[in-house]
């Protein structure tokens, strides 16, 4: 059973509309207003921290239940470290909310996932406090070590403390960096925030006591002092290892980090202030790697989001009261649903098909078939390489992998993807979520490059299907493709067309003509085909939805390439190596002399805001789009 969890003082109920008053938080909005706070002032701080976070998400919409379950941990963490002399390094950062609050940025909140407000994650350039930027998770703890690496050949004394949450703790790259961490013996801190108490023990106050006198110099020095002497007996501190070992082993489970070479410190519950900052401050100045794992609650004083800590990871803003309703227009499935619902229905067809995810099984919109074919489910945390190797493993014996993955994500298992599964040539299938630009997530979020990284693979099949209908279709012809496949579809909704039930894959490299025109042809590679057929109809201009990056419709290209006088590319993805170059790269091979326009993200990183203003701001939507088209006709003279 876990660790037991305190009470809190206050547990809300709703999220509050009106800006709760906060007189402690006002006297310490920054980490040095919290350290003149007295140690009994803490508890009635993080209430007031609480209550603040709901309402500034309330206004906002962003993640949710992860922040309300480091309060306590983000008040003791600045309370004992001097910040931001002190590294710092939040883990995905999800959790970092109460920490941009306690840093300066608690009256920006308000812009938070804005057009040039606060970004949803740390990030270097906002703060001297955000050590280090992150988006993706597992990164805190190589971070950490190289901060605190760099300090020990500064001279400095400075302290690295990172903050990683139990899911990211399953990515390789984070025991990689526990391993080398030990290897060098640096002095740096790795705070488990273990929100799903899935490893902790039910031993209560009495790990929490363990923890202070395991974590107090006292007990450090007794260890090393009884290590000098007995080293010089044969066998003896092996023999004293062993038994502190086992004794440890029986309270705490910490026996994987000791091995590892860290000295680990709990489990202990992370809303308990008074334990937390004295565990802390014995911890400090100890020298080593040091491990401290805290217990908290995703949602903790949230009642809602205790419950259902899944359903309130991230929220949207509250609306107006009374607010008058907006007509809504009318929209498709969501992309990943119909993935969604494209997988079930070929599981049902064909028993060879497996389903894996990197821990993404709501995003990707795999909970329904997780319920039906849970033999045939596989969620193997973040990690993203093994995802991709584990894939080709399941392909080498017959099986049929279908990888759910962010496009973002898939970046890391760049090596897995050319090395385990395209130099093979193995049957995999890449169903690729988010592609392109998403909005308030920012540019470690957006898919912008894997166009560009994919169609450099000998072998690959690359489809970019334009609406819903589209997607059902490449993904039935990208599973039924002898070899690795990929399908990529963006965030959000359709533009509501209607779906074919069937199971029926298309002609593969055929692209589709749907306008014809005159002078000009708009080569469109996604779900920009929307646009461009409304700047079609502006211009009078032909209209292909280009279906395949790879291969291209060679025939029909030759053919536009003959009959208009400008071809223009149109993509979500970088214009930089994107389905433009490929276009380019051909007909340079065919020796055609054509002028072309690319159409696509721009060479630097779109930072968030709503997804209209940043297709708006890369020339991608309709305005921007015949705009570009009717500069580049002035320039030929037409």
């Amino acid at each position: 059973m876990p660790i037991t969890i305190r009470l809190m003082p206050t547990t809300f109920h709703e999220i509050p509309r009106e800006r709760p008053a906060t007189p402690l938080l006002d006297s310490a909005d920054t980490p040095d207003g919290l350290r003149r706070l007295a140690e009994s002032e803490l508890e009635s701080l993080a209430d007031e921290l609480r209550q603040y976070l709901l309402y500034s998400v309330g206004q906002t919409g962003g993640h949710f239940g992860a922040g309300l379950g480091v309060i306590e941990l983000t008040i003791a963490l600045h309370y004992i470290f001097d910040t931001p002399d002190d590294r710092l390094v939040w883990d995905v950062g999800h959790q970092a909310y109460p920490h941009k609050i306690l840093t300066g940025r608690r009256e920006r909140m308000g812009s938070l996932r804005q057009k040039d407000g606060l970004a949803a994650f740390p990030r270097r350039s906002e703060s001297e406090y955000d050590t280090f930027g992150v988006g993706h998770s597992s990164t805190s703890i190589s971070a950490a070590l190289g901060m605190a690496i760099a300090a020990r050949l500064q001279g400095s004394k400075r302290k690295s403390v990172a903050v990683i949450g139990d899911g990211a703790l399953t990515a390789g790259m984070a025991f990689e960096a526990l391993n080398h961490a030990s290897d060098v013996k640096a002095n740096m801190l790795v705070v488990l925030n273990d929100n799903d108490m899935s490893i902790s023990k039910n031993v209560g106050g009495l790990s929490n006591y363990l923890a202070k006198i395991i974590s107090s110099r006292t007990y450090s020095s007794m260890r090393e002092g009884s290590k000098k002497i007995l080293s010089r007996l044969p066998g003896a501190w092996e023999i004293a290892r062993k038994v502190e070992e086992h004794a440890k082993g029986m309270l705490v489970p910490g026996t994987l980090f000791e091995e590892l070479g860290w000295n680990y410190v709990g489990p202990i519950d992370g809303h308990d202030l008074p334990t937390l900052i004295a565990t802390l401050r014995n911890m400090r100045d100890l020298e080593g790697p040091q491990f401290l794992h805290v217990v908290t609650k995703k949602g903790k004083g949230f009642a809602p989001a205790e419950v259902d800590p899944i359903g309130y990871h991230a929220i949207t803003k509250l609306e107006p009261i009374k607010a008058p309703a907006e007509p809504k227009q009318p929209s498709g499935p969501k992309y990943s649903a119909v993935f969604g619902q494209w997988l079930c229905d070929m599981a049902a067809e064909d028993p060879r098909l497996v389903g894996i995810t990197p821990a993404m099984k709501e995003g990707s919109d795999l909970v329904a078939f997780s319920e039906r074919f849970p033999e045939r489910y596989f969620d193997v945390a973040i990690a993203e390489q093994h995802a991709v190797t584990l894939a080709a493993g399941m392909a080498c014996d017959g099986a049929k992998p279908v990888v759910a993955i962010y496009s973002t994500f898939l970046q890391r298992a760049y090596d897995q993807l050319i090395h385990d599964v395209a130099v093979q040539h193995l049957d995999v299938l890449f169903a690729i979520d988010r592609a392109g630009l998403v909005g308030e997530d920012g540019p470690t979020h957006a898919g912008s490059f894997d166009i560009s990284y994919l169609r450099c693979i000998p072998g690959m099949l690359i489809a970019t299907p334009s609406d819903e209908n589209e997607l059902r279709l490449l993904l039935t012809t990208g599973y039924h493709f002898p070899g690795p496949a990929a399908v990529r579809y963006p965030r959000g909704s359709g533009p509501n067309t209607p779906i074919d039930p069937r199971l029926e894959p298309v002609e593969i490299g055929k692209a589709v003509v749907r306008r014809q025109g005159k002078r000009t042809a708009l080569l469109a590679f996604g779900v920009q085909l929307t646009e461009a057929l409304r700047v079609g109809e502006a211009l009078d201009a032909t209209v292909v939805d280009m279906r395949f990056v790879k291969p291209l419709d060679e025939t029909l290209l030759r053919e536009l390439a003959a009959s208009h006088e400008l071809l223009v590319t149109i993509e979500e993805n970088a214009v930089m190596g994107g389905a433009g170059s490929a276009v380019s790269e051909f007909l340079a091979a065919e020796n055609i002399v054509k002028p072309l326009l690319h159409l696509g993200l721009p060479d630097y990183y779109v930072e968030h805001a709503k997804p209209a203003q940043m297709l708006a701001e890369c020339g991608l939507d309709t305005a921007g789009i015949e705009s570009a088209i009717r500069a580049r006709l002035a320039l030929l003279g037409a």
